[in-house]
């Protein structure tokens, strides 16, 4: 088993509780993405599913041949349509949690690529909103998972 970093905290292998800050820690990663840990769509056997998990994911997914095959769309459609939050408070939600979480340690790759799938869905919305207040309140929110990815990075 290779080395996990301080951030990387696997689910068949999270701390127990024990009152400690590591531990309080994995409870906040749990309610960040909370329709991860609901199996839906015969996605059991997917536990915890990451679009890349490694450099040589992403310089795969950019070759034309691995385009092709599309080997990684049905995780990332699983992803994007079972664990995302789709609603406006739903969102509000997770950049509230965000918030919160900012400054205790830096987000665990899983969540970041989450979070980024969500601003990007929340940028869809702002496209395609239908009224002008629809249109600034997913803007807001976009903005809001925008900064929570801008401190992250900052902290790295």
């Amino acid at each position: 088993m290779s080395m996990l970093t301080k951030n990387e905290h696997p689910e068949s292998e999270s701390p127990r509780c024990c009152g400690d800050v590591q531990c309080s820690t994995a409870r906040q990663y749990r309610a960040l993405f909370p329709a991860v840990h609901r199996a839906r769509r015969g996605t059991a056997a997917m536990v915890n599913p990451v679009f890349q998990k490694s450099i040589k994911d992403v310089d795969l997914f950019y070759e034309t041949q691995e385009l092709a095959s599309l080997r990684h769309t049905h995780i990332l459609e699983v992803i994007c349509e079972d664990f995302l939050p789709k609603k406006l408070t739903d969102i509000r939600r997770l950049t509230s949690a965000l918030s919160q979480h900012a400054g205790s340690a830096t987000l665990r790759r899983e969540d970041f690529e989450r979070t980024i799938l969500t601003m990007v869905y929340s940028a869809q919305h702002v496209a395609q909103a239908s009224s002008h207040h629809q249109r600034e309140l997913w803007a807001e929110s976009f903005v809001e998972l925008f900064r929570a990815i801008k401190r992250d990075l900052a902290a790295k």
